[in-house]
């Protein structure tokens, strides 16, 4: 069965109420965030108001799958020692001197309340980000426990409930969970299913992903954790691989591609040899690492006829910056599952 790629689809709106479920899904993102922090703000101010005389903890573990997200915001900030550890347990140094946080979005993951159960018999303090009734939720009860309560399942809006909390308590970089809200609302507006391709980003980058194998690059911590993150969202919508990774693995991928003959058929090419596209994910990081490794990249896919498209941002943190480039390349993976039509 082959598959291509039928760009007309994208402003069909037959089609896309097809798709409609998903699409809705993605525009209420920011909507997701200002719910689960409103929600969760008593709570977060009880907590602290409670904790107000604690000292500060020996170290912070983020437990769990989602420990990743919370590391990639945390690592370079946080000022007492911190891991991220998704294994079903903790560190055997775990203790009553230390933090460990949690992110559940659904609350039924058994690993995730073994793990948090452990961290209470050790008696740690814990803070987890969760439904209120779930299996992690009643895992983590506890006499040093504080449940922050989230209902939507959304792991950003999980994420930027926990971020207040612990900017709140000295252990973290703002997140300010309005200006992540409005960095989504401003995507989802830009990259509307009711904005044609002629100005709607995502559309056009769904075009430009249809014939190619991506790679995504994003050059700071959080816009590498969200390239990984576009990058599953691609294998997922087109069955197709989507590589994200360093510079340093995408380079020998890119320089190995084989120059374009100007007089070939652009529509002989076999399917096995899609060309890579590279997506670059740009927060305005002005780290001079983060520029030489850009510039190596693109100049590498200058040198080798590979196309370049660049996700970019102003929003007004680091977290709303890797929210906007994470939706951005969300969209433009659900534009490419609508496009693709067997035959």
């Amino acid at each position: 069965m082959a598959t291509w790629f039928d760009e007309s689809r994208l402003d069909d709106e037959a089609v896309l109420e097809a798709f409609g479920l998903r699409l809705r899904s993605l525009a209420e993102s920011g909507a997701r965030v200002r719910r689960e922090s409103h929600d969760a703000a008593s709570a977060t101010a009880e907590a602290i108001a409670r904790d107000r005389t604690s000292s500060r903890p020996r170290a912070v573990i983020a437990a769990g799958p989602d420990s990743r997200l919370l590391r990639a915001v945390l690592e370079p900030r946080c000022p007492v020692p911190f891991v991220a550890w998704p294994a079903p347990a903790l560190p055997g140094w775990t203790g009553s001197l230390d933090l460990v946080v949690m992110l559940a979005p659904e609350g039924s993951d058994s690993p995730s309340a073994s793990a948090v159960a452990e961290a209470v018999r050790r008696g740690a303090q814990v803070v987890v980000a969760c439904p209120p009734t779930s299996l992690v939720a009643e895992h983590a009860a506890g006499r040093y426990t504080t449940i922050l309560p989230t209902v939507t399942g959304d792991q950003l809006a999980t994420a930027v409930v926990m971020l207040d909390y612990l900017e709140q308590v000295g252990l973290g970089p703002r997140a300010d969970a309005e200006s992540v809200a409005t960095a989504l609302d401003e995507v989802a507006l830009s990259c509307s299913p009711h904005r044609d391709l002629a100005v709607n980003p995502a559309k056009m980058l769904a075009i430009a992903l249809a014939d190619t194998t991506p790679v995504v690059w994003g050059g700071s911590v959080l816009a590498a954790r969200a390239a990984r993150r576009v990058a599953e969202s691609m294998r997922r919508a087109s069955g197709r691989s989507a590589l994200a990774a360093d510079a340093d693995h995408l380079l020998p991928l890119i320089e190995a591609t084989r120059q374009r003959d100007v007089f070939e058929d652009p529509f002989a090419e076999e399917v096995g040899d899609r060309r890579p596209l590279l997506v670059v994910l740009d927060d305005g990081a002005e780290d001079p690492a983060v520029r030489e490794q850009r510039g190596r990249l693109q100049a590498a896919a200058a040198d080798r006829g590979v196309r370049t498209e660049t996700l970019t941002t102003d929003a007004a943190t680091e977290v709303a910056r890797y929210a906007s480039l994470m939706l951005q390349g969300l969209y433009a993976a659900e534009y490419l599952r609508v496009g693709l039509v067997d035959e």
